[in-house]
């Protein structure tokens, strides 16, 4: 893409890279003519930042879940359009109502939304609107107004019939929640709660129509249903038998129950109620098909029977009776058909809870047209809504689009200092230092595979506190000594950009050279560390043979030898006169030299030990690399943003006593100290003396 334009942009330098400057409206207005090489990044994603998450939603278009280049310059061209004065994008956040331009239909109803809001906010029209405000939904969708959403709830009329019959709706369908978060009704429900009161006021009405029929025994006629239904099946089991041992004499005797079955019975305490029992046939078996109800009547059934003859027979037959036969079943059963097909017929439904007349009279009156008025004149209102959408996206680009592109187009807030990044999850405090480079990470093992590339010393923390979600973090250390830190137990506090603090326990740190100067004793620390190690393990081998021979028995005067002691202390002789003769050789050779080149030999030694440690130090310190750490967090960096020795100083804060503190000097708990150092300075003063000594007497010796 050509680099061609018509504006003069400004560049900055910071991070070994030239940087565009966006500081004027000029700057959002031809920011399309940009060659996106020219950007730092790409596209970053929409989660793990120090931004409104709100915000990155509306500039993820295709909601991927990642910003790209052209969802950036779409926002700020559409930002352009809404407003009449672009400095506005780079004052502090609020939006006055006449910055909002009305030169077409789009911006028109931004703007009527807008005077809308600050009625209902309680602002004038000289108030700017805040991105609180269109968040307040209980003012803005208030239950006493329209808002679009097609449900209406009883406070958006005056008319008490109207709320009357609004709330008999809420109750028998359930309500929608409204925008305003009262419960309302809309279309849907309006339509169910007619069409299941008809169901209600047909069914009574079919009652009316058919009551002689419905209604045998008058106003009795449900309980005696309710008898009859619980005796009809096992009445049927009867006469069904009945037919069956009439159509085969054979079977009479099956049909009837086995004497295995009284076995049973015979060995357990038994009731009428008992199951066993229940089961059994209502009467004997016969091939009449003639139930006698006074004797011969199933125990667990008796009772029921009774209840039977005296709610439903006697009085559908005006006597008592105490046989029934097939035929006149049959026609008790047809007699209580008629009910039982009108009670099955009830509509299933909540509208029963309603009075009959309440149901007629809303059926009746003029609330379904009515309330369909008002459903249809608040789904009218929508175009608020529509607009209120459009209004908020541009209060918030307002108020965020800039920062995102001195975090997008360019690192200006990183690298200049004046606030911290959108990347910049907070501070970390550990080992007398804070870290201001620390990083949110979703996938610790993914981001380690990656991190390393940015040649920064790493450490990842996992943050814990009270009542919230871990979370993982990756912090730079830039500066300072690094001997102390740990992987495991190490712990910090983390204080994210909220200022909560959180405590931060060390779970892997990625090494890397932190300052040439610590480079330069590297190699000695680690001489020091390995002697230590060897000095150690030589104690601990020796303790262990002592134990081993301690547990075994003391020693004996009888078992010290002699020869054994002499051979030791000669090899220890021999061993301090290799040194001697050592360091005389050495000497030997330094005083050869002329006095000004024995510190340039003593610098070279120095250098050749540190020197190789130093140059990687230098190496990695001059590749140290910002991108790697977005990278592996899913942004696409499209530059090498370094962080220099100077730079990487600033994000990594040691701890100093404050300007003007007093110091004491005097530490009554110090540690005493000992003669060995003075005593081995000593003999190594005296055994470099006889070296010299030596040497000047084997050339006085050649010379005379």
């Amino acid at each position: 893409m050509s680099t061609t334009t018509t504006h003069q942009w400004r560049f900055f330098r910071s991070g070994g890279f030239d940087q565009v400057s966006i500081a004027t409206p000029a700057d959002l207005l031809h920011l399309g003519e940009l060659d996106p090489k020219l950007w730092t990044v790409l596209n970053c994603p929409t989660t793990g930042l120090e931004f409104d998450s709100a915000t990155l939603v509306m500039l993820d278009q295709d909601k991927d879940g990642q910003i790209r280049v052209p969802e950036i310059l779409a926002a700020v061209k559409w930002s352009c359009e809404r407003l009449t004065d672009l400095n506005l994008m780079f004052a502090q956040p609020g939006l006055p109502l006449a910055a909002i331009t009305d030169s077409d239909d789009e911006g028109a109803g931004i703007r009527n939304a807008a005077e809308q809001v600050l009625r209902y906010s309680g602002k004038t029209a000289e108030e700017s609107i805040q991105v609180a405000d269109l968040l307040n939904t209980s003012c803005l969708f208030a239950a006493n107004h329209f808002n679009g959403d097609g449900v209406v709830v009883p406070e958006l009329t005056t008319d008490a019939e109207l709320q009357q019959f609004i709330t008999a709706i809420l109750n028998t369908q359930g309500g929608l929640a409204d925008r305003s978060g009262v419960t309302g009704v809309n279309k849907d429900s309006l339509q169910q709660f007619l069409a299941q009161a008809q169901s209600v006021v047909d069914w009574h009405a079919a009652f009316d129509a058919s009551q002689v029929t419905l209604c045998p025994l008058a106003d009795q006629t449900a309980a005696a249903v309710s008898v009859f239904e619980q005796v009809q099946a096992k009445i049927d089991d009867y006469f069904l038998r009945c037919q069956l041992a009439a159509f085969d004499g054979k079977a009479v005797q099956n049909l009837n129950p086995a004497t295995s079955v009284y076995d049973n019975l015979a060995n357990k305490v038994i009731a009428k109620a008992d199951s066993d029992i229940a089961a059994l046939p209502l009467s004997a078996i016969t091939t009449d098909s003639i139930l006698v109800l006074n004797q011969g009547i199933n125990p667990a059934w008796a009772s029921r029977m009774q209840e039977f003859a005296d709610k439903v027979l006697t009085p559908l037959l005006g006597k008592a009776c105490t046989e029934l036969s097939l035929t006149l079943w049959q026609n008790i059963s047809a007699q209580l058909a008629a009910w039982r097909n009108w009670m099955a017929a009830r509509p299933d439904t909540a509208v029963h809870e309603l009075s009959l007349t309440q149901l007629q009279q809303f059926l009746a009156s003029d609330l379904p047209t009515k309330l369909e008025a008002l459903i249809a004149e608040d789904l009218a209102a929508c175009t608020f809504a529509n607009n209120l959408h459009a209004l908020e996206k541009l209060v918030r680009y307002q108020r965020d689009l800039v920062t995102l592109l001195r975090n997008f187009v360019s690192f200006s807030d990183f690298y200049q200092g004046k606030q911290k990044a959108i990347f910049q999850a907070g501070t970390l405090f550990i080992d007398q230092r804070s870290c201001d480079l620390v990083l949110q990470v979703n996938d610790v093992a993914r981001h380690a595979t990656m991190a390393p590339f940015s040649g920064c010393y790493l450490i990842y923390c996992t943050c814990t506190r009270q009542g919230e979600a871990p979370l993982n973090i990756v912090a730079a250390l830039t500066g300072g000594d690094v001997d102390e830190l740990m992987v495991a137990g190490r712990n910090g506090v983390f204080y994210d950009r909220k200022g909560r603090d959180w405590k931060a326990s060390v779970t892997k740190v990625v090494v890397q050279p932190v300052s040439i100067r610590q480079a330069f004793w590297t190699p000695y620390r680690r001489i020091a560390a390995f002697i230590e190690q060897q000095v150690q393990k030589f104690a601990a081998s020796r303790d262990k043979d002592i134990e081993a021979k301690t547990t075994a028995g003391a020693p004996t005067a009888s078992n010290f030898d002699i020869a054994k002691f002499a051979g030791i202390f000669a090899a220890f002789g021999l061993a301090v006169g290799a040194m001697g003769t050592a360091l005389a050789a050495i000497v030997s050779g330094l005083f050869q030299l002329a006095w000004w080149q024995i510190p340039l030999v003593l610098i070279a030694l120095v250098l050749v030990v540190s020197a190789p440690s130093m140059i990687i130090a230098y190496l990695t310190l001059r590749r140290r690399n910002l991108g790697p750490l977005l990278d592996a967090n899913g942004w696409a960096v499209n530059t090498r943003a370094r962080i220099n020795v100077p730079f990487g100083a600033a994000l990594t804060n040691l701890a100093t006593l404050p300007k003007g503190s007093k110091k004491a000097l005097v530490d009554p708990f110090a540690e005493k100290p000992s003669a060995w150092p003075y005593i081995i300075a000593a003999v190594v003063i005296l055994m470099v003396g006889v070296a010299v000594w030596q040497t000047w007497f084997s050339a006085y010796v050649v010379i005379y």
